[in-house]
């Protein structure tokens, strides 16, 4: 009669270190981390980190959870630890031209892909934020609200979010009118007058509905292809769905069909 493997046990004591830890201890590690920044704006590049931190230096990391939960200076100074403590961590810029073309959840899952493929440390385990990702060359699984229950996923979710709150940062040196330094293109009050006022600039995602409608109203056509898949036909804005008739000028990819089929 075969027996199941041995559980892990995950201490509460540990908070957010001890679901990696467990997996170290059962020789499943390194233990990778991988999270992403940018999936809900309607400007700028998608960012994906991955993170692999080293078993039994929580210490050195007090007050790492989830980047959106730190202040911005708190972020940064994370942002040192982990770039100087880590064992190993890899972030993938995504231009809005690719997310335009091939739909941002692709691009989110082709992005972890790359992340956890460019690790110089090969690892035994990944943790994801949120969602399963296929075609990894590790065993995988997804935690929700990894960036705050796993550490390893904390520090790529801070690598990310940094890495891409400073973009946005010089984009709006290159685009004020928008305020990219305020609201990182995401889709605020502010963002949206903007958009009313001067239309699309080409950091702009056109298979976001509202930057659609904007560039129509301002008799714009958008300067790369982008999918016309159900990811462009019908796109979640802060929880919202909205749908738009099909612009002319645009391309359909049926890269990003085949990804939601498989995915």
């Amino acid at each position: 009669m075969e027996s199941s493997p041995p559980r892990p046990v995950l201490r509460r004591d540990a908070g957010n270190w001890a679901l990696q830890t467990a997996l170290d201890r059962r020789g499943l590690g390194p233990v990778a981390g991988v999270d992403e920044a940018g999936r809900g704006a309607c400007a700028g590049p998608l960012v994906v980190a991955s993170c692999v931190l080293r078993p039994g230096d929580s210490a050195k990391f007090e007050g790492l959870t989830d980047s959106k939960l730190l202040t911005a200076a708190a972020r940064d100074r994370m942002y040192d630890v982990v770039i100087r403590r880590a064992v190993d961590y890899a972030v993938i810029v995504i231009p809005v031209e690719e997310v335009d073309f091939k739909g941002v959840h692709v691009c989110n899952i082709e992005g972890m892909r790359r992340a956890i493929a460019q690790l110089r440390t090969h690892p035994g385990y990944v943790l994801i934020d949120g969602f399963r990702v296929p075609g990894l060359t590790a065993p995988s699984t997804p935690v929700i609200k990894g960036d705050q229950a796993v550490a390893c996923v904390a520090a790529a979710s801070i690598l990310a979010k940094v890495t891409r709150d400073r973009i946005m940062a010089d984009l709006h040196e290159e685009f004020p009118q928008y305020g990219f330094d305020e609201h990182k293109g995401y889709c605020t009050g502010a963002h949206s007058a903007a958009l009313t006022v001067h239309g699309p600039s080409r950091v702009h995602r056109w298979s976001y509905v509202n930057v659609t409608a904007a560039g129509i109203t301002h008799g714009m056509r958008a300067p790369h292809p982008v999918a016309l898949s159900v990811a462009a036909a019908a796109v979640v804005q802060n929880g919202q769905v909205g749908r738009l008739a099909t612009p002319a000028g645009m391309t359909t990819s049926p890269v990003d069909q085949e990804e939601r089929e498989t995915a």
